[in-house]
């Protein structure tokens, strides 16, 4: 079957096996990855797959299931089972479809264009990347040169009338150079994303590799201090990953998130503007609807400094009587709909990469850090992570350092943004980012 008819025998099938309510996601998609090495083609893969996600609902008890065979016997079965799952579930008075459905009005997801690139063309465009990050003198490796792509559709249908499908296609490359040899060897990282292989530079995603890995060359460790401290996108966009991951309604509940409670309160300093937004065409994680069936949209998360509110599903929303944003995700059709963010954005602001290294004076550019995940409190919000970069010293960037840790809590850290960039990027970096460098007054750098 199609995906839309699959999606609604699905649902037919679970409120005829006696369930109250239900939905069904059903996706197929096709991906290529080609991994290249020293010229040559390292791995090559082409998949694809298709499934469907059955949610069911036996009052205020809820169960899934999935498959991948659509045919008419097959989300009958999967249909039944999700049925069957609900009757031994725990109950939940927050369960239950969305009250608002709807979908937005989004184009631009999907380029024509992918489909007309052969494997051997992006086998070029991967080898085109390689060449690009070796031709810079000093390289002395690069690691991997990679090219993925995917296409996938999905269909979503519910018991309440709700029927809608969407297409997104996405393309992105990326490389990792080493420069200097023995003790010495630093890497760096040049990637880049859009819709089609042709919205690709692979000139520029090898360049970046090799002069992020090149700036390193010779670092050394820096003295211990307190400095102002400039955040490159990759660093900035991780952070703010992280943090998004602490807005979620369903954390905050769950008493995992160190904004529980903080709602209206001062958070960040005004320089910073934080939302996350399903709509934006450029977005990797934009759709015209939720993995529940509920419009996506724009929601402010952090504003003039203060916390707007949090990411919310429809369950977590009727637990505290609000709405949904319009943020129940999905990973697949493999697994029920939980709350998650879709493109956090940072708005830019009106000073380049220079002029942030002017106002900070004498600090530090951090170009990346390791371990940050395992490395934040979520409740407390402190940290301590590995980095490497740049002195920062009489307003230009210097000399490269590294074997140091840069240091404090999350909300000080918000709170002592200085200034932000003008130029973003999107960093498929914990999540669907979109970041510039950002100027942070005071943090603790340790080192030698």
């Amino acid at each position: 079957m199609k995906l839309d008819d699959a999606a609604r025998r699905a649902v037919e099938a679970a409120l005829s096996a006696g369930a109250t309510d239900a939905d069904a996601w059903a996706e197929e998609s096709t991906s290529r990855r080609v991994r290249v090495y020293a010229g040559e083609v390292e791995s090559l893969s082409d998949a694809g797959g298709r499934g469907v996600g059955v949610r069911a609902f036996a009052g205020s008890r809820s169960g899934y299931a999935y498959g991948t065979d659509l045919s008419d016997e097959g989300v009958t079965e999967v249909a039944r089972a999700a049925r069957e799952a609900a009757e031994v579930a725990d109950e939940d008075e927050f369960e239950g479809l969305p009250d608002e459905l709807g979908t937005a009005v989004l184009d631009g997801l999907a380029s024509p264009e992918l489909a007309d690139w052969s494997t051997e063309r992006i086998v070029e465009l991967a080898l085109e990347v390689e060449r690009a990050a070796r031709a810079r003198k000093g390289v002395t490796q690069v690691e991997n040169a990679v090219y993925s792509d995917a296409d996938g559709s999905v269909a979503l249908a519910n018991s309440r009338g709700f029927a809608a499908s969407y297409r997104a296609t996405q393309a992105w490359a990326y490389a990792s150079a080493f420069a200097g040899e023995g003790a010495d060897l630093m890497t760096g990282l040049g990637v880049d994303m859009g819709r089609s292989p042709s919205a690709l530079d692979p000139e520029a995603i090898g360049a970046e590799a090799a002069e992020r890995a090149l700036a390193l060359v010779g670092a050394r460790q820096p003295k211990s201090r307190r400095c102002p401290v400039v955040l490159d996108a990759f660093v900035a966009a991780s952070f703010i990953g992280f943090i998004g991951s602490m807005l979620s309604a369903d954390a905050v509940q769950r008493g995992r998130s160190l904004f529980a409670g903080r709602e209206g309160e001062e958070v960040a300093d005004p320089a910073l503007r934080l939302a996350d937004d399903g709509t934006d065409s450029e977005g990797p994680a934009s759709a015209p609807f939720d993995g529940e069936g509920v419009r996506t949209r724009r929601t402010g998360l952090i504003e003039d400094g203060r916390l707007l509110g949090f990411l919310y599903d429809s369950r977590t929303a009727r637990k505290e009587g609000r709405e949904s944003t319009g943020n129940a995700s999905r990973g697949s059709y493999r697994s029920p709909p939980s709350v998650g963010t879709t493109n956090l954005m940072i708005e830019p602001g009106e000073i380049d990469l220079a002029g942030l290294a002017a106002l900070a004076g004498d600090g530090l550019y951090v170009t990346d850090v390791a371990g940050l995940h395992s490395g934040v409190n979520p409740v407390s919000g402190t940290f301590s992570v590995g980095a490497s970069g740049r002195l920062i010293e009489g307003g230009e960037l210097g000399g490269p350092v590294r074997e140091l840790t840069i240091a404090s809590d999350l909300v000080s850290m918000l709170k002592a943004v200085r200034s932000v960039g003008s130029q973003t990027r999107w960093v498929p970096f914990g999540g669907s980012v979109k970041a510039p460098p950002i100027l942070v007054g005071e943090m603790a750098v340790s080192g030698s």
